[in-house]
């Protein structure tokens, strides 16, 4: 009998494990997956990701792997506004590890921790006993059908998940698929550790990053209502987006291709109930969104930290269950509106906000102010030390 059982062992069930099993929970992971493995999935972290992993010690593991982004170009339209120095307190504004690297020292911290691992395990069906969730059946890699029983079973297992099935869970706030994405990796490409390049009027995004072995990741997003055509010729869509920018295409073209093309248009934007008797939902099983802001995996840490207590608050009598579980979905839910609204949004190409255009031609010279407004809209510094009446003042009238 265990505490929890957690099924899916990437970025959100993984450190979920580990927070449970720091609180000395009795924890098993599960995985259909074997692992060190891959997914066509986006992996850059940022926002208050990189700091979460540096709180949870497994930082220095991540950057030993892939470099942290401290250098941006970011350009929504207007102009290309180029930050630099996007570090704090030895944090880096983001960091891009593949997801075998990722995933991996999430889950070997989780074991370190003293959860039970084990992957290539596929669960067949959920237990129930009076419509409560008591447990998994599942079977091993050597074909042995095993059930196991917890006191909270969490489905971190993504958008599709079998538990959301099982239980049911209603969804909310739903938007179908705005953008399909394709993305690859480039050597040899000189370029900032980020860039972005939106095309509003095209209804196209570009996303690149540095990440492992000096290869660049481009990804690019479009509509989901020219999938057809898209479909049709993926790479011919994909260069003829990247050739929206002709300085940034002819960058990435002097470089090589490494690897295959890698896409998915089943991006549905949603929220589920996220607990019941005896369940609980994380990560993509739980809320779901369009790419566009690459907030799954810091989302994903977030809401971890919230689960995690209000499991531990449960096991430990210190709160009924249910009750601390309801307080994790309002929590979940109160800190993800505001970025879910924006991100739908920015995957709509709606006009930015006429301020938000003021602000970077404000700082666009100035390269200190710069790198101050973007810590502070990423959460790396408080807000308010830039975002204050005083200084937006000072900036937009033009003050030295």
């Amino acid at each position: 009998m265990y505490d929890v059982i957690v099924v899916g062992a990437r970025c959100a069930g993984a450190p979920l494990a580990m927070l449970l099993a720091r609180q000395g929970a009795r924890i098993l992971l599960v995985d259909r997956a074997a692992f060190p493995s891959d997914i066509p999935h986006g992996h850059f972290i940022h926002r208050h990701g990189p700091r979460r992993l540096h709180d949870w010690g497994v930082l220095p593991a991540i950057a030993a792997r892939t470099p942290g982004v401290e250098r941006v170009v970011f350009d929504i339209g207007d102009f290309p506004l180029h930050v630099n120095n996007l570090s704090e307190n030895g944090v880096a504004l983001g960091y891009g590890p593949r997801r075998m690297t990722l995933d991996k020292i999430l889950i070997d911290a989780a074991v370190a921790a003293g959860a039970e691992f084990r992957d290539r395990f596929v669960v067949s069906e959920y237990a129930l006993r009076d419509g409560q969730v008591v447990g998994i059946r599942g079977r091993t890699i050597d074909g042995r059908e095993i059930e196991e029983r917890a006191t909270i079973t969490v489905g971190a297992d993504g958008r599709r998940s079998l538990l959301a099935r099982t239980v049911a869970a209603a969804a909310y706030h739903e938007v179908k698929p705005l953008l399909c994405f394709y993305f690859s990796y480039w050597s040899g490409v000189e370029s900032a550790d980020l860039e972005v390049y939106a095309r509003p009027a095209q209804r196209r995004v570009i996303f690149s990053f540095r990440t492992e072995s000096d290869l660049f990741a481009v990804f690019a997003g479009l509509p989901m209502e020219e999938f057809p055509e898209i479909h049709r010729d993926v790479e011919g869509a994909f260069m003829r987006t990247i050739d929206l920018v002709p300085e940034y295409a002819s960058r990435v073209r002097a470089g090589t291709r490494e690897e295959r093309m890698f896409g998915a248009s089943d991006l549905p934007n949603f929220y589920r109930k996220a607990h019941g008797p005896g369940w609980a939902l994380i990560g993509d099983a739980g809320v779901h969104k369009d790419p566009y802001m690459a907030l799954g995996i810091c989302d994903a840490f977030r809401d971890v930290q919230f689960l995690a207590d209000a499991i531990g608050a449960g096991l430990s009598g210190s709160q009924p269950m249910a009750a601390a579980l309801g307080e994790f979905e309002r929590k979940r839910d109160a800190a993800s509106n505001a970025d879910y609204q924006a991100n739908l949004a920015q995957a709509r190409f709606e006009p930015p906000n006429p301020q938000l255009l003021a602000m970077r031609a404000a700082v666009r010279h100035r390269p200190e102010e710069a790198t101050r407004m973007f810590k502070a809209s990423m959460g790396m510094i408080d807000p308010q030390t830039f975002f204050n009446p005083e200084n937006l003042g000072r900036l937009m009238s033009g003050a030295a």
